[in-house]
């Protein structure tokens, strides 16, 4: 069995319209929802062997304070530049060429791509997954090459409001 968790990255900062959209940071509310969320997967005993995430700077941010709640270092994430704001061909590519000896991968990335292969995957529909927004499925599978037909199920789907 393989575990994937999606996680949309955490808010991002607008103040700054002359900032390209690659370089946006996170805003305070993503600074406070990202740890938050991070510890809510954690209480879930929700395992993470590896952190995959667009280099795009709030998806960066929110895959750092995720790693560093699992105890991991910076240079332990696997910034892939297709997932900045990929569609859902370039998520299931990226699981697919996964290294199988990673049981559970999270991937962090944008909207709409991120929803869009989220619906994708199981009979669970998601309207929108909102930022800092985590949707875990699990695989029947041993290897990630074998991902895209393997028998799919809904984990969880969860997201900073609704802890509210």
């Amino acid at each position: 069995m393989k575990q994937v968790i999606l996680i949309r990255h955490a808010k991002s900062d607008w103040d700054n319209p002359a900032l390209d959209d690659f370089d946006r940071p996170l805003n305070e509310r993503g600074k406070k929802d990202a740890p938050r969320m991070a510890q809510r997967l954690k209480d879930r005993m929700i395992r993470i062997d590896a952190f995959i995430a667009s280099p795009a700077k709030r998806a960066a941010k929110t895959a750092k304070i995720f790693a560093e709640a699992y105890n991991r270092k910076k240079e332990d994430i696997l910034f892939k530049k297709e997932l900045y704001m990929a569609g859902p061909f370039t998520f299931l590519e990226t699981i697919e060429n996964a290294d199988d000896q990673f049981q559970s991968i999270a991937v962090f990335s944008h909207n709409n791509g991120i929803t869009e292969f989220a619906n994708l995957l199981t009979n669970a529909r998601i309207d929108n997954i909102p930022t800092c927004g985590i949707f875990a499925v699990k695989a029947d599978c041993a290897q990630w090459k074998d991902f895209k037909d393997a028998a799919k199920e809904f984990l969880f789907f969860d997201y900073p409001k609704a802890g509210e």
